[in-house]
């Protein structure tokens, strides 16, 4: 189902989850809402190494992970901080809090608007997608990312807005952007999260 270019420091673990309803028709649990703040006990945390070996991970093929296109992971921290993380549905709150206390970037897409095949490998210079429903763009080149039949779709900075969850989601991948740098950190991170959706209803696979 999904390939691996090889890469020096990447250490990716990807599973599949299966819900139990759409997910506009799900409640995020009220254990997954209450890791949305830095009082919450979890069983990992992130600190400055952490942080510093994900972006050495998402620099190496030329991308500069810095201002506007940092690790989506500290963009949490931030949200966290200031209040301003909210629910948007069981899948992606699930991939924040993890993302968050783990300190690595993850990705989770809608398995139904992916077109096989799927590979994870370095975008080119000058690729870009929209990531938002307004229409911006990010340029992506020299980043690691998935990329389906129609080109890449997601990463450790912005996924893109066309293979996102929406209301009627039922199937999602997700792909922990983990780095040789952090051993067993993604395995670890990978293992929570799969739990959380577990205890919240829904089914999860490991993706070879």
């Amino acid at each position: 189902m999904l390939t691996i270019e090889p890469h020096p420091l990447l250490d990716a673990v990807a599973f599949t989850t299966t819900f139990p309803a759409p997910l506009g028709d799900i409640e995020t649990t009220a254990e997954i809402r209450g890791l949305f703040s830095l009082d919450a006990k979890a069983p990992l945390s992130a600190d400055d190494a952490v942080r510093s070996a994900v972006r050495d991970l998402l620099r190496l093929g030329g991308y500069k992970p810095t201002g506007r296109g940092k690790p989506s992971s500290e963009y949490l921290i931030r949200a966290v901080t200031e209040s301003t993380l909210g629910s948007i549905n069981l899948a992606v709150d699930a991939c924040n809090a993890v993302s968050l206390w783990s300190g690595l970037p993850i990705s989770v897409v809608d398995l139904d608007r992916v077109k096989p095949p799927l590979h994870i490998g370095i975008a080119k210079p000058g690729s870009k997608y929209i990531f938002n429903a307004s229409g911006q763009e990010i340029d992506i080149g020299g980043l690691l990312c998935l990329f389906d039949a129609d080109g890449p779709t997601a990463n450790g900075v912005k996924d893109a807005q066309r293979t996102k969850t929406h209301a009627g989601s039922t199937r999602t991948l997700s792909v922990l952007w983990g780095t040789k740098a952090l051993p067993a950190r993604a395995v670890e991170a990978s293992q929570w999260y799969r739990e959380l959706l577990e205890r919240a209803g829904a089914k999860t696979e490991l993706v070879g």
